[in-house]
């Protein structure tokens, strides 16, 4: 189910210019953006993902990974084929690095996804899999069905989008976790096929907005595990997104990376080594996958929120420690029951 594209223009002779992401593709007639979804036809763009889900599942909002909104609760999360970005270490690289169509078998319109969304009982819905920002005008019209059914928003990203692209999502947008891969510009054109610069002011934007925020940092041995880059981010955060801005530190699998099959797995004690620096530059809540879940508050340190695996238990009390009764800053609840009120 082709669309016509929005996010794009005209700059004559069958030449369009794709809006959408800071790649900013100019494609001659019959010429396919990076992402390999949105082609010029006769001189009009078309997005080939459009209602073209290639995953569709629900999942524990944990999972994405947001530790900080509405922990416990489940998502609908979808995603299409494509990606701006080449990231040698992708694990969803059987769908991101298509061969080129993003057609994937019957089209699946915005109000089935959120139907899906309310007959599984997720309290939201998720663009992620793949990177959002290429199959925006499909989000943006989930995005839009999904409020008007009382479900929160959120996006799963690279954030290399366009001023343009996050100027629509923005006012739609409820919670968006981003990848902050590593602070060298080298990384991201060798490793990623992208720049870094755009990625830092969209996460400084963001920051300033309304929408929840949530980083992860994914520890490649080599590549992006070494601690002076990685106290340059920390301090990045701390300074320029606020001390108590979530940090998800991850380590790298072997066997199951696009290309990067030789590297070994991140260490424990790299993991640790990153999350003391975290530590030290201020920052209030740090995780990693394997042995720093839980969330702690932030004033007297005592567990309020406990994670085993993607299983949730919150220790709080009206959004409020249970042992100090200090508020749990930059944390967005879910209401009703079960909550931990």
């Amino acid at each position: 189910m082709s669309r016509k594209a929005e996010f794009c223009h005209n700059l004559g002779d069958d030449i369009v210019q794709c809006d959408l992401c800071h790649h900013f593709c100019r494609l001659g007639k019959g010429r396919r953006g990076i992402c390999r979804t949105r082609v010029n036809r006769q001189g009009t763009l078309f997005s080939e993902n459009y209602a073209h889900p290639a995953a569709l599942a629900a999942d524990p909002v944990e999972k994405k990974p947001l530790y900080h909104f509405l922990p416990g609760t489940s998502t609908l999360s979808f995603g299409t084929r494509g990606c701006n970005f080449r990231c040698e270490n992708c694990q969803n690289w059987q769908i991101s690095q298509p061969p080129a169509s993003g057609e994937d078998g019957e089209p699946v319109p915005p109000s089935s996804i959120v139907r899906a969304a309310v007959e599984n009982g997720c309290s939201s819905v998720a663009c992620t899999y793949n990177e959002p920002t290429i199959f925006a005008e499909y989000a943006l019209d989930v995005m839009r069905e999904a409020r008007e059914r009382g479900l929160k928003t959120i996006w799963v990203s690279n954030g290399f989008m366009s001023d343009n692209c996050l100027d629509a999502v923005e006012p739609l947008l409820d919670a968006i976790n981003i990848d902050l891969k590593s602070m060298h510009d080298a990384f991201y054109r060798k490793v990623c096929g992208a720049r870094l610069r755009p990625v830092l002011d969209n996460l400084k934007r963001i920051a300033r907005s309304n929408i929840h925020l949530e980083v992860t940092t994914l520890l490649i041995p080599g590549f992006s595990d070494d601690g002076d880059m990685l106290r340059q981010m920390a301090a990045f955060i701390a300074g320029d997104l606020g001390r108590e801005t979530p940090w998800h530190l991850s380590g790298f699998v072997p066997g199951i990376s696009w290309k990067m099959r030789g590297v070994p797995a991140t260490l424990p004690e790299s993991l640790e080594m990153a999350f003391e620096i975290g530590n030290s530059a201020g920052l209030a809540y740090i995780y990693n996958t394997y042995f720093r879940q839980d969330t702690h508050c932030p004033s007297c340190g005592a567990s309020v929120i406990e994670r085993h695996g993607y299983s949730t238990i919150r220790r709080d009390r009206n959004g409020r420690c249970r042992a100090c009764g200090a508020f749990l800053s930059n944390v967005v609840l879910a209401d009703g029951p079960g909550s931990g009120n």
